[in-house]
C-alpha cells in the first residue's frame, strides 16, 4: 500500500511525528500494511465486510431515505496505544468514574456537595435527568453507574482530554469486540508478534459486576437485558451482549410485576428476575410512573426497584452525571470526593445558563462549537466557524429561549490517523470511547472504540453521520 502522498497537515498525527518519520510503536503495523498489495488489501477488506454482513453486525441510522439498517463501517488499519499511555488512561478512568459515582450517591442523599456550594444547587434541580423522586433511596452497595463509556479526544499537542460522559446507555461496546475478532481473521500472525491486549473478556467483566449489584446478594441471581426491540438503533448489540452473557434478552412485554417482584414469562411458567441491565432510557421504563404512553416499560417495575427486590444496571438518575451542563463541574467533583487532582483534562465549557457565560457566546457564536445537553449521535450540535448565517442565528435564538439546555466549547482540532478513503490513505479525524465497569473493582477493557470521521476535515465520528469505526489495539 502506498503512503506516498499522506499528508499530515497541521494536526496531531496517531502515526506519524510531525517529521513524518513513523512512531515506535505503529512501526511495526505500518511496514506489514505497506507490504500489502492494493490486491491483497482489498480482498482482506471485502472479507472482513462479508463477516459484518453474515454476522449481521448493523446499526439504524433512522433518517436515511434508502433504509435505516446498514453494515457497521469499518476501517482496516488499527489504532495502536502504547503500554505506557494506556496505564495513564485507566487511572484517569478509574478516577472519573469513582468520583462520579460518590457524586450520585451524594446528590440522592446528603447532598454535601450542593450545601458547599462546590456546584449551585439549580444545575441539578433543572436537570431532565435528575429523579427527585428517588432522594434517599438505598442501591446495592451505593453504586449508581455500573457501565460507562467515556469519550476521549487528542487536541492539538496529542493531550487526552474527556469530551463528554455517556453513563445512560452507553453503546458500542459490542463493535469493539466484533472489530477484534474480524481483525484476528483478516491479520491473523500480527497479533501474537506485537503483543496486543485481549478485549475479549469484557462480557464475562460485564456479567460479574451484574452479578455483584444483585438486590440481597443471591448467589445465581437471574439477570436480563431490556431493550426496547428491534427497530432500536443498537439492538444488534442488545441481542449480542445477552448471548455473550449467556442470559435472557426481553422487551417490557415480556416482564411483569407481582407482589413487588419482577417476573419473566418462560416456556416453564413465570421466573423471578433479580438485575436488569436496561437499555431503555428512565422516562420509559415505567409507564405508572414516567411515561404514561410508554410501551417499552413494566407497570410496577419501579415499586419493585424500590421495594429492593430488583437491581437496575444503570440505577435511575445517572443521567444526571452525563448532563453536558454538569460536566464542566466533574474536575471539582473529583476534589471534593477524592482531594486528588484531576488526571484527564477536559475541554474548556462555557455555560449560557450562566449571565457572563451567555454573553461571551453570543458574542463568539461563530468561533464555537454548540451543544444540546440531552443530545447525542452528533445531533443538536452547531459547529460555529463551519455553519450559515442562517444557522447561526438559528441558534442564538434557541440559546437565548432556553440557556440551560446548551452548553459552547472552542473548536478542538481532534488528532487524526491513517483511514482508507478513496483507494488510497488519507488522515481522518477519530476519538476514543474506553468502556469502563464499576462492581466490586473497576474494569477498564484495554482499548475501546475508536471512532472515524471518514468524511474529509469532518470532526463528526458518529456512524449515523457517516462515521466508521477501528481496532483499537493496547501493547502490552
Amino acid at each position: 500500500m502506498d503512503f506516498s502522498e499522506y499528508n499530515i497537515d497541521d494536526f496531531y498525527d496517531e502515526t506519524f511525528h510531525s517529521n513524518n518519520c513513523v512512531r515506535d510503536h505503529y512501526k511495526y503495523i505500518f511496514q506489514r500494511f505497506k507490504n500489502l498489495s492494493k490486491d491483497d488489501f482489498n480482498r482482506r477488506k471485502k472479507a472482513l465486510n462479508k463477516g459484518f454482513r453474515d454476522k449481521g453486525i448493523t446499526f439504524t441510522v433512522y433518517n436515511n431515505k434508502e433504509g435505516i439498517e446498514r453494515i457497521m463501517p469499518f476501517d482496516l488499519f488499527p489504532r495502536v496505544i502504547p503500554a505506557n499511555e494506556w496505564e495513564f488512561l485507566e487511572k484517569g478512568l478509574t478516577q472519573r468514574i469513582q468520583a462520579i459515582n460518590l457524586f450520585l450517591y451524594d446528590i440522592y442523599n446528603q447532598q454535601k456537595i450542593l450545601k458547599d456550594k462546590i456546584i449551585p444547587t439549580s444545575f441539578i434541580y433543572s436537570s431532565s435527568n435528575f429523579r427527585r423522586e428517588f432522594m434517599n433511596f438505598e442501591i446495592p452497595h451505593s453504586i449508581y453507574m455500573h457501565l460507562c463509556g467515556v469519550d476521549l479526544i487528542r487536541d492539538h499537542q496529542g493531550q487526552f482530554l474527556v469530551l463528554e460522559d455517556n453513563g445512560r446507555c452507553p453503546s458500542g461496546v459490542s463493535y469493539m469486540i466484533e472489530n477484534r475478532l474480524a481483525m484476528k481473521q483478516v491479520l491473523p500472525q500480527i497479533f501474537p508478534r506485537i503483543g496486543v491486549r485481549s478485549i475479549e473478556h469484557y462480557t464475562t467483566d460485564l456479567l460479574e459486576t451484574l452479578h455483584y449489584i444483585s438486590p440481597k446478594e443471591k448467589e445465581n441471581p437471574t439477570i436480563v437485558v431490556l431493550t426496547p426491540g428491534c427497530y432500536n438503533s443498537a439492538y444488534f448489540e442488545h441481542c449480542y451482549l445477552a448471548r455473550k452473557m449467556g442470559v435472557e434478552i426481553v422487551e417490557g412485554r415480556d416482564l411483569l410485576v407481582r407482589d413487588f417482584k419482577v417476573y419473566m414469562r418462560t416456556t416453564q411458567g413465570l421466573k423471578q428476575v433479580d438485575v436488569i441491565y436496561r437499555r431503555v432510557d428512565d422516562d420509559f421504563l415505567d409507564p405508572s410512573v414516567f411515561r404514561e404512553e410508554s410501551t417499552l416499560g413494566v407497570v410496577g417495575l419501579i415499586n419493585a426497584y424500590r421495594s429492593g427486590n430488583v437491581t437496575l444496571a444503570n440505577s435511575i438518575g445517572t443521567g444526571v452525571a452525563d448532563d453536558k451542563a454538569i460536566y464542566p463541574f466533574i474536575p471539582d467533583v473529583i476534589r471534593y470526593y477524592l482531594d486528588q487532582e484531576p488526571l484527564l483534562p477536559q475541554v474548556k465549557t462555557y455555560l449560557p445558563y450562566l449571565k457572563e457565560d451567555l454573553k461571551y457566546v453570543l458574542e463568539n457564536l461563530g468561533n464555537l462549537v454548540i451543544k444540546s445537553v440531552n443530545e447525542a449521535g452528533g445531533y443538536g450540535m452547531l459547529i460555529g466557524p463551519n455553519s450559515t448565517k442562517e444557522n447561526l442565528e438559528k441558534f442564538r435564538k434557541k440559546i437565548i429561549e432556553k440557556p440551560r439546555d446548551f452548553i459552547a466549547q472552542p473548536l478542538i482540532s481532534l488528532s487524526r490517523h491513517p483511514a482508507f478513503c478513496d483507494q488510497q490513505f488519507s488522515g481522518r479525524h477519530i476519538d476514543l470511547r474506553p468502556y469502563v465497569l464499576q462492581g466490586k473493582t473497576v474494569k477498564i477493557v484495554p482499548g475501546g472504540l475508536t471512532r472515524v470521521a471518514m468524511v474529509k476535515d469532518s470532526l463528526v465520528v458518529n456512524s449515523s453521520q457517516g462515521g466508521a469505526v477501528k481496532d483499537t489495539w493496547v501493547l502490552n
